[in-house]
Formats: structure tokens, sequence, C-alpha cells
């Protein structure tokens, strides 16, 4: 698990930097939403603007760069608090590259539109948080879930418990946004979700048996 961190970290910084660069580069040159009151007030708060950008995409971005090495985080806290489950089937390339890049195209878009609700400071943290815990909270659980269902399996499951899933991503979406802990947030989320499925699924397992 050691290993795994310093990579989750290393990933972290590099997604941190990377942003905050983009970001920079995109506000400096470029008309970047089209919206003229939205862009008149990114010129002006300018560094600010780079700042509040950079924290709002990097809950998402951060957790579909490290969603390569959920496998590993999951396998780690499974071979520790559930040794006696049998080894998951390989996962299709295909399925594990698919689900970081539809979150990485999800959150910027859909956090391009919640920058409306910038300028309605009592409302922002709300819809910046529910958004995005959605988003993080169903991604996380289908990157663990997937390891050992099919896809069927894992919709239902989802579907069973998203009520708790909300709640476990808006957390998550937390952690992702307080400095340093975010460096490492997605390691304790993905942990955390490789728990979660656990007991939802011997749970569901025991009501069928019933």
């Amino acid at each position: 698990m050691g290993r795994i961190a310093f990579q989750v970290l290393g990933i972290s910084v590099a997604v941190m930097v990377l942003l905050w660069v983009s970001i920079a580069y995109l506000l400096a040159n470029t008309t970047l939403f089209s919206i003229g009151w939205i862009d008149a007030a990114i010129d002006i708060l300018g560094g600010v603007a780079v700042l509040v950008l950079t924290w709002m995409m990097f809950p998402g971005l951060v957790s579909a760069a490290t969603g390569l090495l959920a496998g590993p985080i999951a396998a780690a806290v499974e071979s520790r608090h559930y040794p006696k489950l049998p080894v998951p089937g390989p996962q299709p390339l295909a399925d594990t590259l698919v689900m970081p890049l539809r979150l990485a195209a999800i959150t910027i878009v859909l956090n391009v539109f919640l920058l409306v609700f910038v300028f309605v400071p009592p409302v922002f943290p709300f819809v910046f948080y529910g958004v995005n815990g959605y988003l993080l909270g169903r991604e996380y659980f289908e990157q663990v879930a997937s390891r050992r269902m099919d896809r069927s399996a894992v919709l239902a499951l989802r579907k069973a418990h998203r009520g708790a899933l909300l709640v476990s991503g808006v957390a998550t979406a937390i952690l992702l946004t307080v400095p340093v802990v975010n460096l490492v947030a997605p390691i304790f989320a993905a942990a955390a979700m490789v728990h979660l499925f656990e007991r939802w699924r011997s749970a569901d397992h025991s009501m069928s048996a019933g």
C-alpha cells in the first residue's frame, strides 16, 4: 500500500500543477465560456479565478487520473480485511479506461455549468458538493464493484444504495477540496468504498438466502 500511496500522491500533485498551468493559460489567452458577464468577471478576478477553477476541477479529475489504481487499492484492502475472497477475474483494459475518462469528461462539463452558482454564494456549496458527490460516489462504487460483479448486478446494487452512495460521494468531494488532505484522499475514498461494497453485497446475499 505504501507504493500505491506514493503513486497517488505523485498523480495528485501532477494533476494539481497541470490544472493550475492549463487554466491560467486558458484564462489569459482565450474567451473560455463565450458568456460575456462570466468572462468579464473571470478577467477581473484574475488569479482568484484560476484558484477557484482549479479547486472546482480537481476532485473529479484527480479521481479520474487515479482510477487506474482503484484495482490495486481494492486488492490491498481485500488482502488485509477480506483474505478469504477469491481473486477477481481480469477486467478488460477498455473498461478500466472508460470509467476514468467518462468521469473526467463529465466533471469538466458539469463544473463549467456550475460556475454560474459561484456568484450565488449561499447556494454554491450545496450544488457543487451535491453534483460532484453524486459523480464521485457512483464512479468509485463502479470501479470497485465491477471487479467482482457483472454490469447488471453493479447497477442494481448501486440503485439499491444510491442514498448512501451520495453521502459517501459528498464526503469524498469534501476531502478532495481540503488542501493537503486532497492529495491522498483518493486512497481513503477507494478503500472506504471496498468496505461499503462488501457490506452491501453480503447483506444482499443474506437477504436472498433468507
